[in-house]
């Protein structure tokens, strides 16, 4: 009796990548896309549409600049991390659950701190503009420890990366709503003739509805298994313990990892030469020759759906390959990428050169993301304190691009645009080392393992 022959090889491969896509609209993922779109619609609120704003309202330029300051909880957040893993939410976790009744909390608060925000007159009021806008990144910024840990305990290790760019399409297009969408709500109210004292806070109420309609999905979805049992732990825990169990235990229970210096290295150090490339990027444009329009309309039109595409195409990606084997496909081509802008440096203002360094930077930035916020996923395997290892983390990762960053300009000021983006090429290399080191020394493939187990522990305490 003939065995039945296997489909040919592109039937097998559309097969593939037709499962591999189709993760994007499993039900855990597409909450997180919900997600995503409630975590990117404050950010611009309190930053780029508030500037104008500001700025609209009269306000002077140096007052406006102060206005960045307002961000900081987004950098601080690691601090009351611990908090959201320890405590619960008032009525809404004995509801809901413990990270479900955080979330809804926290989009509650956001909607009453927007439409309070809207509100208040810049003008004749900037210092109660200020404290109403740090109220809102404060709440989003808890929003976003809160959906970190939700999306790390509520998706399996096949979903992570699907997970993270579903997140990050969703934060991008809501950037585009609360910025550009705000400003053309404003516009249109403006130019039917309502009054300039009621169209900043229709604008503001339109994206608090906005962040009211994500809190459908929270509703919808299943709280994460396990917390439950963390909960009732945490109950019958002296004060004294919770703050050991929710502070101290984050640390020690990494350092039990093999290897763990060296993955905070890693951590550290992967993604330095993308960041160092993207640092200067709009001063360099000017420097060789484009006009601010052009370089915006290229980096936005470009763009956009380019870091769109390497995320989702990460995801995919991720479906097929191992952790380390998709880290060393990232890593690789993040440092590739940077030399598309040394040709962009030696050609001048070539409109196409740029679109196609633009592209290839924001596709590799996109899956490089994806691979790595899934890795970072990877290594957060204790429910309990799974909200203050992963802002610890992307602590970590953000303070070492951000300190090795701040001498770029100094760079190119001593070596120009092509020596400083080959230098950035090598910047990537450090992360590599270390990761080549991590897989001989297999802690990358122990963290996968543990991810794979789908067993997140949640037996601790001191």
């Amino acid at each position: 009796m003939q065995e039945p022959q296997k489909p040919a090889w592109p039937a097998r491969f559309a097969a593939n990548w037709l499962r591999a896509w189709s993760v994007y609209t499993e039900p855990r993922v597409l909450v997180i896309l919900v997600l995503g779109f409630s975590a990117g619609v404050p950010l611009a609120l309190t930053h780029s549409t508030l500037n104008l704003w500001l700025r609209e309202a009269g306000v002077d330029i140096g007052t406006i600049g102060l206005f960045a300051l307002v961000g900081i909880p987004y950098v601080l957040k690691f601090i009351w991390a611990p908090a959201v893993d320890a405590l619960p939410f008032p009525l809404l976790t004995r509801l809901f659950g413990r990270r479900r009744g955080w979330l809804l909390g926290c989009q509650l608060l956001l909607v009453l701190a927007i439409t309070a925000m809207g509100l208040v007159d810049p003008a004749a009021a900037p210092l109660v503009m200020a404290f109403a806008a740090l109220a809102v990144t404060f709440v989003s910024a808890t929003q976003d420890i809160v959906i970190d840990a939700f999306r790390i305990e509520s998706l399996d290790e096949t979903q992570y990366a699907a997970g993270m760019a579903n997140y990050v399409a969703a934060y991008r297009i809501a950037l585009l709503a609360s910025g550009a969408g705000t400003v053309e709500i404003v516009s249109a109210l403006q130019g039917a003739g309502v009054s300039q004292d009621w169209v900043w806070s229709a604008g503001y109420g339109a994206m608090a509805l906005l962040i009211a309609a994500c809190m459908t999905a929270v509703l919808l979805a299943r709280e994460p298994e396990g917390n439950a049992e963390v909960q009732a732990r945490q109950a019958h825990m002296s004060p004294k313990e919770r703050f050991e169990d929710a502070v101290i235990r984050p640390f020690t229970e990494f350092a039990q990892k093999p290897d763990w210096f060296s993955l905070l290295l890693f951590v550290l150090l992967f993604k330095l030469g993308d960041a160092l490339a993207g640092t200067l990027m709009g001063p360099f444009a000017l420097d060789i020759g484009f006009e601010k329009e052009t370089y915006t309309r290229i980096a936005n039109g470009v763009g956009f759906p380019m870091v769109l595409a390497g995320g989702f195409l990460g995801g995919a990606m991720m479906k097929f390959l191992p952790m380390t084997r998709s880290l060393w496909i990232a890593g690789i081509l993040q440092l590739l990428s940077n030399l598309a802008f040394v040709v962009l440096a030696l050609a001048g203002d070539d409109v196409l050169v740029l679109a196609g360094a633009v592209a290839v930077e924001q596709v590799t930035g996109g899956l490089g993301t994806v691979v790595f916020v899934a890795f970072l996923s990877h290594l957060c395997q204790a429910r309990d304190v799974t909200a203050t290892q992963f802002a610890l983390l992307t602590a970590l990762a953000a303070t070492g691009r951000t300190v090795f960053s701040a001498g770029a300009g100094y760079m190119v000021a001593l070596s120009g645009w092509a020596v400083f983006f080959s230098l950035t090429a090598l910047a990537a290399l450090p992360g590599l080392l270390f990761l080549a080191w991590l897989q001989r020394r297999g802690a990358i493939e122990s963290a996968s393992k543990a991810a794979e187990s789908g067993d997140l522990k949640v037996e601790s305490g001191p």
